[in-house]
């Protein structure tokens, strides 16, 4: 670069994805541009470096991840405002997606800089796609709340979405949330578990939510999970039956052990009648 074209240039910031297990998924473009920026800042350099040794890369990395001070976001961004290129990765898939960049990519573009996307594999659609769950239409919801009203709000929007859900959880999770999604959705909602994708030990389970909770229970997965929940039936598909036979069915999933709560937001979402009509033991009440 000569001294007039790197007058007053400023740099361009890349996002790039990165295999979400498989080092040989990544594309060439990726590859040319990870060897041709000044730096690259990387959530976990040590897992970055396998993806250097397994292709060549000699480009310096700098530790950038969720708990970094400001001082590593204000070191980039003066890199960039000095004209040179900066890639950003994540420890697998592509930067921002329920990991850590937002900020410095957010403050870059703020001050009119340039951000560039360099796409590649994703846990999302590597689930989606393996599903065998019809998914015209799908949302992304990434981690759940661990607790408390905001996750039990979420539970429902999923309940009730009549497109797909993908949801990111770790494998010490997994059998808890399967089975609150089982509670809200219905334990006969279609889904599906992928653990370890594009890995040496990928496994995908395919099941009812209550299927898949108990098994999760009796083998709890290991490594990172992706699951993908069917969308809510349409009004077309839902179930015509009588509020009598409607709350029926409620008692017999609460004498099965479920709580009435649970029962009624799930034959609700079978068959489009009121919840609070349902949650009641009969007409009299």
């Amino acid at each position: 670069m000569t001294e007039r074209e790197g007058e007053g240039r400023r740099g361009t910031l890349y996002v790039v994805a990165t295999p979400i297990g498989n080092l040989g998924d990544v594309t060439l473009r990726a590859l040319e541009v990870l060897r041709s920026v000044a730096v690259v800042a990387a959530e976990d350099t040590r897992l970055t470096r396998r993806l250097w040794a397994r292709h060549g890369i000699s480009t310096p990395l700098l530790s950038y991840h969720a708990h970094s001070d400001s001082a590593r976001s204000r070191e980039l961004l003066g890199r960039l405002a000095a004209g040179e290129d900066v890639a950003l990765v994540t420890d697998a898939g592509t930067p921002l997606v329920s990991d850590p960049g937002e900020d410095l990519v957010g403050q870059w573009v703020a001050s009119g800089g340039s951000v560039v996307p360099i796409p590649g594999a994703s846990a999302v659609l590597a689930a989606l796609v393996v599903s065998g769950i019809r998914a015209p239409r799908w949302a992304f919801e990434g981690f759940l709340p661990r607790k408390g009203r905001e996750r039990r709000e979420r539970l429902e929007r999923i309940a009730s979405d009549e497109r797909a859900t993908v949801l990111f959880e770790s494998p010490g999770r997994t059998p808890a949330t399967l089975h609150d999604l089982a509670a809200v959705c219905g334990a006969e909602r279609e889904a599906t578990l992928c653990r370890e994708l594009t890995k040496l030990h990928e496994e995908v389970r395919r099941g009812s939510l209550s299927e898949l909770a108990s098994g999760a229970t009796e083998r709890p997965p290991k490594g990172e999970v992706t699951i993908v929940v069917a969308g809510a039936p349409g009004r077309s598909q839902l179930v015509p039956v009588s509020l009598e036979d409607a709350r029926q069915r409620v008692a017999d999933l609460v004498a099965g052990g479920m709580r009435r709560s649970d029962a009624a937001r799930q034959v609700a979402a079978e068959t489009g009648l009121p919840r609070r009509d349902l949650f009641r033991r009969d007409a009299s009440d």
